[in-house]
């Protein structure tokens, strides 16, 4: 495990501690969970992104290089 150390205002670090007694946790820990959340949710965006272009491309109309005309576009 790898021990980070930050610069933060000391008013700022006593109101982290009252909050994380508070919850039950301490700083140390909400400061875990929030880098884990963090960097969750940028895998998650990026494997849904992946899925999204996965999909686009199974979904290709076999059209090629033809561009949709306006007509096909707004059928009425």
């Amino acid at each position: 495990m790898a021990i980070l150390t930050i610069a933060i205002d000391e008013d700022l670090l006593r109101r982290a501690r009252i909050r994380a007694l508070e919850q039950g946790t301490s700083v140390n820990a909400l400061l875990r969970d929030y880098l884990e959340s963090f960097t969750g949710a940028s895998n998650a965006r990026r494997r849904a992104v992946d899925r999204l272009l996965v999909l686009s491309e199974a979904s290709k109309s076999g059209r090629g290089d033809q561009r949709w005309t306006r007509d096909e576009l707004h059928e009425r």
